[in-house]
């Protein structure tokens, strides 16, 4: 059974994810990495439980002869460039988009960029080792605080892209960090690109007062409210290690996340590049790619799978212009190989600085999405929605893509069903030119899962 799902470990606080676990990680991670370091930087988001997952981090890295470099609340891509800048790995306490009650633990190389299936492979089976070696009081390591980590993302953001054409537009935008840690720098950053910036769910909150932390659009009704309010060019949000950016147009309007990455795709790729997403990736962005002469390469849902294709790639000599997926999940690897919200946000600015977001998006407004969560309380439960969907893909007259769970593609739509890797439940993505279809192949999935859900039941 992996530990690390698609990205990271996440559990309930307290629950599936304690202080005590959380050390062993921590320790397990320390083994991998003590040949070649002796020094680790820890971060976290604003969740209640994070201060203390931090502590257990720290503990566990110092007992095993680690110095740890503390750098309080900051966004997972700021971590990930204080470790790519000093040259050590590093551990993210956050949950990304999961609710409140939710933590985990992302692992990042001293690259900046987070740790391949095969590296996490060898973190989980030191983790299954016994207990560790405790240093002695003479090898312990020590902890320090560090406060330039967030200032110095921010400045690394604005050194990577066009300052000057997001200035001369003159933007208003609205900020959304959801009380997460972007909370902390985003709202600055956009100030020092030159935008009039107006905020909202900006005080950092680990109960996530005004939002859930997924930047999903039924969460995001105020900002939408706010744009309209405010007259401004464009909404961003974040979820709440901010290294999601989902987008607003200026009418106010929810931007499709799969249009924004096929329109920044659009403006990235040339002939021969590659590009990587996910197996749910839109129809929209397969156009962009074989218009501009590119080629897309498909791998299971999660940045760590993503991760690894681009790597891969990259090793055989293909230049990898954008990946990502249609959550506001964007990786730029020419910048860094790590999904960064503020920097996608920054980008798609430079998109609204030529013509308004409303237009950047029509051009990508041909298909139409629809998402469906369905929980449950036991294995038992789960692998009779799984055998349900297992049962539907067999019956179907369509294409079957299995490479993470079964994606049923018609012709005139496609319909994806699998388990969450990072909360207990089982998503139903559908795409289509209309509503009507989209919804269509949607519900008759959830249809086929829950039947066999009501059958084990009794119902």
């Amino acid at each position: 059974m992996q530990v690390f799902g698609s990205s990271g470990v996440r559990g309930v606080a307290g629950d599936e994810l304690t202080p005590r676990y959380v050390l062993r990680v921590a320790q397990a991670a320390g083994d991998v990495w003590r040949d070649d370091h002796d020094r680790v930087a820890i971060a976290r988001d604003t969740r209640t439980t994070g201060r203390t997952f931090i502590n257990a981090a720290t503990s566990g890295l110092t007992t095993v002869e680690f110095d740890v470099d503390r750098l309080g609340v900051v966004p997972t891509p700021g971590l990930q460039a204080y470790c790519e800048r000093e040259g050590v790995p590093g551990v993210m306490i956050t949950a990304s988009h999961n609710p409140a009650a939710y933590n985990g633990v992302k692992l990042i190389g001293a690259d900046g960029v987070e740790l391949t299936r095969d590296t996490l492979d060898h973190v989980e089976q030191s983790l299954r080792d016994d207990t560790p070696a405790y240093a002695d009081w003479e090898t312990v390591g020590s902890d320090t605080a560090i406060d330039s980590a967030r200032r110095r993302y921010r400045e690394q953001v604005l050194s990577a892209v066009d300052r000057d054409r997001i200035a001369d537009a003159d933007l208003t935008i609205v900020v959304d960090p959801g009380h997460g840690a972007g909370s902390l720098t985003s709202p600055d950053l956009f100030r020092e690109l030159g935008c009039e910036v107006h905020t909202v769910n900006t005080q950092p909150d680990g109960h996530f007062p005004g939002r859930d932390p997924e930047p999903v659009a039924e969460n995001l009704g105020d900002l939408r409210a706010f744009v309209r309010a405010t007259d401004a060019d464009l909404g961003f949000a974040h979820d709440g290690d901010a290294d999601r950016g989902m987008f607003v147009d200026e009418t106010g309007t929810h931007i499709e996340g799969d249009a924004a990455l096929a329109a920044l795709a659009a403006a990235k790729i040339e002939s021969g590049d590659g590009v990587v997403s996910a197996v749910n990736a839109s129809q929209r962005l397969v156009d962009v790619v074989e218009d501009a002469g590119a080629t897309l390469s498909l791998t299971p849902i999660g940045s760590t799978y993503i991760v690894s294709r681009i790597r891969r790639l990259q090793d055989e000599g293909t230049h990898v212009a954008i990946a990502g997926e249609g959550n506001g999940g964007i990786l730029f690897p020419d910048y860094r190989i790590a999904r960064d919200g503020a920097f996608t946000a920054a980008k798609f600015l430079e998109l609204v600085a030529e013509r308004p977001a409303s237009e950047v998006a029509a051009d990508y407004d041909d298909y139409y999405n629809v998402r469906r969560n369905l929980e449950y309380e036991t294995e038992d439960e789960r692998e009779a929605m799984l055998e349900g969907i297992e049962a539907h893909a067999n019956d179907a007259t369509a294409d079957l893509d299995t490479t993470d769970g079964y994606r049923l593609d018609y012709g005139d739509g496609w319909v994806l069903a699998r388990p969450s890797g990072t909360e207990p439940v089982v998503r139903v993505y559908a795409e289509a030119r209309t509503l009507d279809r989209a919804e269509e192949l949607a519900e008759t999935m959830v249809s086929r899962a829950t039947q066999r859900t009501d059958t084990y039941s009794g119902e």
